[in-house]
């Protein structure tokens, strides 16, 4: 049998899971934007809920998230405890098995001032708003807001096995249907480790299954980055309840975290603790000098003791005390690290001497800008720092910790890790328990630190993979500072790349791509220009009617309620005579005709329609009154009422209400479904000599890139680079346009194929980002003024489906054939509106030659 998240990542789930849309109370009610990752998390719950298929889970449903740290999973629950409440689901119940993460989840959840907050200002479901109150017990619970209780594993296993006044009992779950919300679950599942292990009370396990089994309609909801699926007994039992699988690995290629170097020297503690603060220091330089708000925070690592942490800290505020141009020259002077080197050439260029580095650290690591994590009588109010750490008006700077944060640690901008002890507790290769803690702790120091260089640009994604010459590239990387230890170093290579946040440095290879020197001479790199667009606000101004929005329900049909009914008895031969409450009729009405104050009191039970909100969609509507009776908007409307002869004859306030209400949720649905944050501006250009340049690419020696089709592109002159370190699908494109381009050189000049190495982005009419692999530039011969500019996407099969919108975008382009003009001039953009296949290479040389028509 195939795990469950094994039957989502089939073809035909794929395609159908494409088609669920994402529920409304959960898109609209979250404050951050929802990753690829995350939406495909939320879809899968609900296409489970409301489909049927082989595989399915039985209920009371027990479902695991097993998703990386960082990734999110907090968001997910929020999001899931939206949708279980349109859903019915009134009482949610979040353990854990440590304080630490119940006070970062209380602040996520109840806390509107926190940062990290995740909801938006208004809860709004179903037109009503919604609070989020925390409870002690059910009993407290209200049948309109969403009721939660916080708990430690350890406490809800004491109280319920030991009833005492006021705190929750097994009897609280019995009439009432639960969620369970369990974080770190690998933490719950004694009992399956260990069958043979009995307990007075039983184990945590039992007394969460205990509840979860209370109701046939509670929902265990498990999340976890680390379940242990080595063990038989633990894949055997969450075989059919992982949802989601979405490891460290996939994070790290999906450029969500931060890229980690290991910053080795045989420098002594002193040194090594200079070295991190002249990088901290360089990087809080470079980001400001780049626009870029950041406070970069260094972690302390001390190996057993909280005696030792404090005695690192001691010496730490005496270094500072101490600190000297001398010192700062020295690791100048000494240090072959190029980062290093390029950190004090920063400094040189922008007149910063070692005096002004000496006062800036100093200034940066004063006595009270250092904290202490060991500290567990300031516990609560540290661990509200520790997960504040961005915020502005968080001072810290340096944290000093044994390993009070392995768990619960959400920190983006920790830059650097000082190991402050040495040696090792591997054997025979492989890493030891502290290795394997401190790769713990690397992975979870790699959560990204969020920046945007420009309007429009994803902010939460690593920038310059493909770059590795560019300076902000250290603003999207770790450093782990230990002394020199070649077998501890292999061994805690091993331990991070086992937890997938970590690719072998000695796997990886440097590749020069480097523009020929006969393309570099040409007029075209010169003089001509490359054509794209940016991501930019979304802007209402020329919406100026419900059409502009795609909003199409004009006729929103309503059943009027009725308690007219009758008695047949069951044996009796029916007469088949109808009463007159048993006959449908129908009526319509237009909006326009309906009282005029139940119309405005419909519009203010739905904060959806103040005028505040609406004149954001809406930004040409002049007042409510405009936006009733204009038939641009609600004027135009109708409501067609079935019900009886009798109760259309009777129609009221209140039916009307109903009904209001009703229509006004379906416009609301299609307006936000038809609208987004952002889109694509109108195209813009560069010159090609500005866009295309030399660069540093690193990929893994071993992967398919590596290989640069060296022998069929390094001599033709119609592919500008040097070498084409692209996917097989993409060499394989290649190959196809190298076997076809005597026949298109016949027909058109100048030809140019640029892979582009993210060189540029396109973006949708959503404000999505798509990064075509290449561009196709010609001229036709019998056109002398006529440049065509072709977006092309090579696609490996097991991503056609997942990828279909950048086809649609592909053939929005090719449909409209751009033409722009810039001076004398003339530029057609179009695109090859299918992806290439190795499959369909025929198919795709056929729409080739049609884009270039």
């Amino acid at each position: 049998m195939a795990f469950l998240y094994e039957i989502f990542d089939n073809p035909i789930a794929k395609k159908a899971l494409y088609a669920t849309a994402l529920p409304s109370c959960i898109s609209d009610n979250l404050k951050f934007s929802i990753r690829a990752y995350q939406e495909e998390a939320f879809k899968r719950y609900v296409y489970l809920d409301k489909e049927d298929f082989e595989g399915k889970p039985k209920r009371p449903y027990h479902l695991l998230f097993n998703m990386a740290t960082g990734s999110g999973k907090t968001l997910i629950m929020a999001g899931l405890m939206l949708y279980l409440y349109e859903k019915g689901f009134r009482d949610f119940l979040f353990f854990v098995n440590s304080n630490n993460i119940i006070q970062k989840t209380k602040d996520n959840f109840l806390n509107s001032l926190s940062s990290k907050y995740l909801f938006k200002e208004k809860i709004i479901i179903e037109g009503k708003e919604v609070f989020i109150k925390e409870v002690d017990n059910f009993e407290e619970s209200d049948n309109e807001n969403i009721n939660i209780k916080f708990t430690t594993i350890q406490q809800l296993h004491t109280d319920l096995n030991n009833t005492k006044e006021n705190s929750v009992t097994y009897e609280d779950f019995t009439d009432k249907k639960i969620v369970l919300l369990a974080d770190e679950a690998d933490n719950f599942n004694v009992r399956t480790r260990n069958s043979r292990q009995t307990r007075l009370f039983g184990t945590w396990e039992d007394t969460v299954e205990k509840i979860h089994k209370s109701n046939f309609e509670n929902i265990l909801l498990e999340f976890t980055a680390t379940m242990d699926f080595e063990t038989t007994e633990i894949t055997k039992k969450y075989k059919d309840k992982v949802m989601i699988k979405y490891d460290l690995a996939q994070f790290r290629i999906d450029k969500f975290s931060k890229e980690i170097n290991l910053m080795r020297s045989h420098y002594d503690e002193k040194e090594r603790i200079t070295q991190a603060l002249i990088l901290n220091l360089y990087r809080q330089e470079l980001a400001t000098a780049n626009n870029i708000n950041l406070k970069p925070v260094i972690l302390f690592k001390a190996k057993k003791t909280i005696k030792e942490s404090e005695q690192n800290k001691k010496r730490f505020h005496q270094l500072i005390d101490n600190f000297s141009t001398k010192m700062v020259e020295k690791v100048r002077q000494t240090s072959t690290i190029p980062i290093v080197k390029k950190a004090f050439d920063f400094f040189e260029k922008r007149n910063i001497s070692d005096a002004e580095i000496v006062r800036r650290i100093r200034s940066n690591f004063r006595f009270e800008n250092c904290l202490s994590a060991n500290n567990d009588a300031e516990a609560e109010k540290n661990q509200i720092l520790l997960n504040t750490l961005e915020d502005e008006n968080n001072p810290l700077r340096a944290i000093f910790a044994v390993n009070k944060l392995d768990r619960g640690w959400d920190v983006l901008n920790l830059f650097d890790i000082v190991r402050l002890y040495e040696g090792r507790d591997g054997r025979k290769g492989k890493p030891g328990k502290t290795t394997i803690s401190e790769a713990q702790l690397i992975g979870r120091g790699a959560r990204y630190f969020p920046f945007a260089l420009e309007e429009g640009q994803d902010k939460y994604t690593r920038k310059f993979d493909d770059d590795t010459s560019n300076d902000l590239r250290v603003l999207e990387e770790l450093y782990y500072h230990t002394k020199e230890d070649s077998r501890y170093i292999s061994e805690l290579k091993k331990a991070l790349v086992e937890t997938g946040i970590y690719e072998d440095e000695d796997n990886l290879i440097n590749r020069q791509l480097t523009l020929k020197l006969d393309f570099k001479k040409s007029k075209f790199y010169k003089e001509s220009r490359v054509f794209f667009n940016k991501r930019v606000p979304k802007s209402f101004d020329n919406i100026k009617s419900f059409s502009d929005l795609g909003v199409k329900s004009t006729n929103y049909r309503h059943t009027l309620s009725s308690g007219a009914g009758k008695i047949t008895k069951a044996f009796s031969i029916s007469d088949n005579l109808l009463a007159e409450f048993e006959i449908t009729k129908s009526k319509t009405v237009p909006l326009r005709e309906m009282p005029k104050h139940v119309i405005r009191f419909a519009l203010s039970l739905n904060p959806f329609y103040y005028f505040n909100n609406l004149s954001h969609y809406f930004p040409n509507v002049g007042s409510t009154s405009h936006f009733i009776e204009s038939n641009d908007y609600l004027g135009d409307l109708v409501i067609t009422f079935k019900g009886s002869p009798e109760r259309l004859r009777t129609i009221n306030h209140f039916d009307y209400l109903q009904a209001l209400n009703g229509l006004l949720r379906v416009v609301e649905n299609e307006i936000k479904e038809n609208s987004t944050e952002y889109e694509g501006s109108d195209y813009i250009s560069q010159y090609i000599h500005e866009v295309f340049k030399d660069k540093e690419i690193r990929i893994n020696k071993e992967s398919e890139r590596a290989d640069g089709q060296e022998s069929l592109v390094a001599n033709e002159p119609w592919y500008p680079y040097n070498a084409n370190y692209g996917t097989s699908e993409e060499k394989s494109f290649v190959e196809l346009f190298s076997s076809r381009f005597e026949s298109l050189n016949l027909k058109y000049d100048n030809i140019y194929l640029i892979r582009n190495e993210r060189e540029l982005q396109i973006f949708d009419k959503l404000g999505r980002a798509f990064e075509p692999d290449f561009l196709l530039f010609c001229k036709r011969r019998d056109e002398e003024q006529l440049s065509y500019q072709v977006f092309i996407e090579p696609k490996g099969s097991h991503l056609i489906g997942y990828d279909k919108w950048k086809e649609d975008f592909l053939k929005e382009i090719s449909q409209e054939k751009r033409i722009i003009e810039i001076h004398t001039d003339t530029y057609l953009i179009t695109a090859v509106p299918l992806f290439y296949n190795h499959n369909n290479q025929n198919q795709f040389y056929e729409s080739l030659k049609e884009a270039l028509s």
